[in-house]
């Protein structure tokens, strides 16, 4: 694994000269932040996959993603459901026969703030079940699809809340405690490096991404950041370059330590 500072924006195309159009999906993409990287993926000229359990809203997603010019498709998906995921699996297989890039962006709050000591046994395996187990299921299932990709890239959507380095620092605010989200992202951030140490030696690359405190329905529309600003580090580590950097946590600046 390495820890590498991210050089400024790549282009789609840099997913190492692809003579086939790029298949992307994204998890949680009907609205905010997924939303926003399905639509800078389409920008940059990828094939997207808009994941989403609401059918109505993924349609309406697809169609707004169309009329901005993006090569968009619906995926019904529910990352907390085997039988969907496999069904996705099948829809990408019959559409493209493989995956080139992942977004791993679903994901809930719970309660915020929420203090440990009043989290439920129920909330905690509901934010988890989401946040970290979706994730590994729908990774799990696409890795075939991902390996017969010569440039495959998996994004995990982490989050600041997720670095016990920042956690445990004094004068950092992370926005109160969170007995249930911000554990989750450590969860992820933790199977990520293990994901990163088994697929070290392949061409698969996985990162995860801070998007940073974006104005989203998941705090209320409270964040400083928009969708579309939010989306800029899961977009650039969708589409790195073969000398990219994997096992990292990164935010716009650079590097997040763990």
């Amino acid at each position: 694994m390495t820890q590498t500072v991210l050089v400024p924006r790549w282009r789609a195309a840099t997913i190492a000269g692809m003579s086939e159009k790029t298949i992307a999906l994204v998890t949680g993409a009907n609205k905010g932040i997924g939303y926003e990287i399905a639509a800078g993926l389409g920008a940059l000229g990828c094939s997207v996959g808009v994941g989403a359990r609401d059918g109505q809203r993924r349609a309406d997603a697809v169609a707004k993603l169309r009329a901005a010019g993006v090569d968009a498709f619906g995926v019904p998906l529910d990352v907390t459901d085997d039988a969907s995921v496999a069904a996705a699996v099948a829809l990408i297989e019959k559409r493209a026969g493989r995956l080139d890039v992942l977004v791993n962006n679903a994901g809930i709050a719970g309660a915020w703030p929420e203090e440990p000591s009043t989290v439920t046994p129920e909330s905690m395996r509901a934010v988890v079940e989401t946040n970290v187990i979706g994730v590994v299921r729908v990774i799990n299932a696409m890795l075939p699809l991902l390996r017969r990709s010569e440039h495959p890239r998996i994004v995990n959507q982490s989050s600041h809340v997720g670095s016990l380095t920042l956690q445990t620092t004094p004068g950092v605010d992370l926005g109160g405690v969170s007995g249930a989200y911000s554990p989750s992202k450590t969860f992820l951030n933790a199977v990520s490096i293990q994901y990163a140490k088994e697929l070290s030696g392949t061409n698969i690359k996985i990162n995860n991404a801070c998007p940073g405190y974006v104005a989203t329905d998941l705090n209320g529309f409270h964040g400083t950041s928009t969708p579309a600003e939010g989306a800029r580090i899961a977009i650039r580590l969708a589409t790195l370059p073969d000398n990219g950097p994997t096992g990292g946590l990164f935010d716009d600046a650079g590097n997040v330590p763990w």
